[in-house]
């Protein structure tokens, strides 16, 4: 596990020169990769089970810190708006993936009505089986689950075959990937509109 102790102000050359001293760089989820199996809690469904998920549509997988990162909020918030339409019309699910103790991730979806699933991963099992999270000190306190493990800025998208067909990994939460190139990446999966959602009908 890489400590970092702030990312806030690594540019992506500094990001890419860091991963390298710590050889983890090519660790890193990548394209071609199988997702790992792992259940999420969603903070209005409960343990969800991303297999089954993919019998009705590839995923986005978009991994933050917590709530209360204006960052991660302001890009959960653009999403909403800019990426989740075109989502549900390709029959794709997004899910926001953060180690935070559900109970603060469901007051933030409530909050801002995001009308994605929200899922917490407060062990960071997901995580580290694909690889991308850091040890970050203090910040077992906004997650409120005694670890002190985050994401790096992560997007990607998976195939109904359970396949890494993208892979984004950032420095930071500043730059984020823009709506229309995650969509891009799952439009070329050549996916079906007709997905139902988990919570029965169409998203």
């Amino acid at each position: 596990m890489t400590t970092v102790h702030d990312l806030r102000r690594v540019d992506g050359e500094a990001f890419r020169q860091l991963l390298d001293r710590n050889a983890i760089w090519k660790r890193m989820v990548t394209v071609g990769d199988r997702l790992p199996i792992q259940p999420l809690y969603e903070v209005d469904l409960g343990p969800i089970h991303l297999d089954r998920l993919l019998d009705t549509g590839p995923l986005v997988l978009v991994f933050i810190r917590y709530a209360g990162s204006a960052w991660c909020e302001d890009l959960l918030r653009s999403y909403a708006t800019d990426l989740e339409p075109a989502l549900t019309d390709l029959g794709a699910h997004l899910i926001a993936v953060s180690p935070q103790a559900p109970g603060r991730l469901a007051a933030l979806k409530h909050r801002d009505e995001l009308p994605f699933l929200v899922a917490a991963d407060p062990r960071h099992v997901l995580i580290d089986a694909l690889r991308i999270g850091f040890t970050s000190p203090g910040a077992d306190k906004p997650l409120g689950t005694g670890r002190s493990v985050l994401p790096f800025a992560s997007t990607i998208v998976v195939d109904r075959a359970g396949l890494v067909r993208f892979a984004e990994v950032r420095p930071n939460w500043l730059d984020p990937l823009p709506a229309a190139r995650v969509a891009e990446a799952v439009r070329a999966l050549g996916v079906a509109s007709t997905a139902p959602s988990p919570t029965g009908g169409r998203r």
